[in-house]
């Protein structure tokens, strides 16, 4: 169904920025300087922890695909630009669908899964859940998944006698209790230096990720490779 509602010529073209990444962040402040456009970010709001963003911010889920094309119809939306994080795959799904029926332009920005290296020891796996199940074989694991999927590394599958202990990196505290484990409370980006002495002060064993790409937390990636520490590397 083509979009009917566009704005007039001399009205800025409304653009909604499926966000929550550093990618969105940057493409709204290049947008919002631009008369043309009116800039509005969308976040899901799963951290209470938002950095400023530039242009008008909507905070919240919209109620599945039927909810995101009446938001589009009402906030008259000319342009849909999914920049959400790569594992966000319900809300790039229900966007794609929104916009083609509303034929409103829909641009996804795609970021660049890592790439291993011959130096690099990873374990790739497609599910967290396969995750969970390799990192009960070692005793210190770094997870670094953010607060979502933790409840597949609640409970250790194999012997009681066999504890594993989890670092639990994440922006904000987890609503689940893994009580063999330590929080840690922090935000990207991380440098070399901090990430291989984070790995060596807690002994780490291995370390548990999404490959998720980008350049905020690639060091980790660096850090595992130079200190010769597996990565249970969950693909997309």
């Amino acid at each position: 169904m083509p979009s009917n509602y566009s704005q007039p010529l001399n009205q800025p073209k409304n653009i909604l920025i499926l966000g929550g990444t550093i990618e969105s962040r940057k493409l709204a402040e290049k947008l919002v300087d631009d008369p043309n456009f009116r800039v509005i970010t969308s976040l899901a709001g799963r951290t209470n922890l938002i950095l400023k963003i530039p242009g008008e911010l909507r905070i919240g889920g919209f109620g599945g695909i039927q909810g995101l094309i009446e938001y589009l119809q009402r906030a008259q939306i000319d342009f849909l630009i999914d920049a959400t994080h790569p594992f966000a795959t319900q809300i790039s799904h229900n966007a794609a669908i929104a916009a083609q029926s509303l034929g409103i332009p829909h641009l996804v920005l795609v970021r660049k899964p890592w790439q291993r290296e011959r130096e690099d020891n990873w374990l790739e796996v497609e599910k967290m859940e396969e995750a969970a199940k390799i990192a009960f074989n070692y005793g210190k694991v770094l997870l670094t998944i953010g607060r979502q999927q933790l409840e597949y590394f609640a409970e250790n599958p194999k012997s009681p006698n066999k504890i594993t202990w989890f670092l639990i990196r994440s922006i904000e505290a987890p609503n689940i209790q893994i009580l063999n484990s330590q929080i840690l409370l922090e935000r990207p980006p991380f440098s070399l230096e901090s990430e291989k002495e984070l790995l060596i002060k807690h002994q780490i064993e291995a370390i548990v990720s999404k490959n998720s790409g980008g350049t905020e937390t690639y060091h980790k990636i660096l850090a595992a490779r130079e200190l010769r520490i597996p990565i249970i590397m969950v693909q997309r």
